[in-house]
């Protein structure tokens, strides 16, 4: 039977990377067709490259706390692997703790920059910079979530995949 910490992460991982994926999916789309016009038609509208700034930005911001309790980011953890037991639970709960204060802060400084710049319009596009500016608060709340979720426990690496 599956914990409910396990079944949560069940649920929210795969709803993250498919939004990210769908994100990235329309990113390559838009840049597509910014080279499309440019190359064939002579010119590429200005929204394109600001629209897949956005994008790609939202994409990584959604994808980051799926990733991180995969353990497929880049980390070094040999001194996990060196260190005894002991040192090496103590070291685990060091970067949770380190990950879910960093993200949680970055949540909270990120939507109160978002909202601090909904005066200003981007050039491209024309809307508000908060719209694309909140991808970095529910990013950084992803984060949390999932690191929150997946506890002080080993981070799995390569190879445990293996």
């Amino acid at each position: 039977m599956m914990s409910l910490r396990s079944r949560v992460l069940a649920i929210s991982r795969p709803v993250s990377l498919s939004i990210a994926g769908t994100l990235l999916f329309i990113d390559l789309a838009v840049i597509l067709y910014g080279v499309f016009t440019r190359y064939l038609l002579g010119g590429a509208p200005i929204w394109t490259d600001e629209l897949a700034r956005f994008l790609i930005i939202g994409c990584v911001m959604l994808a980051a706390g799926a990733v991180w309790v995969e353990g497929g980011h880049m980390r070094v953890a040999l001194a996990e692997r060196l260190l005894p037991m002991r040192l090496s639970r103590f070291l685990n709960l060091y970067q949770w703790l380190l990950t879910v204060t960093l993200a949680v802060g970055g949540a909270i400084i990120s939507y109160r920059y978002a909202l601090s710049v909904s005066m200003f319009t981007s050039s491209g596009l024309g809307i508000s910079r908060t719209i694309p500016m909140l991808s970095l608060p529910i990013g950084f709340a992803l984060l949390a979530w999932h690191a929150l979720w997946y506890g002080p426990a080993p981070l799995p690496t390569v190879e445990d995949s293996a």
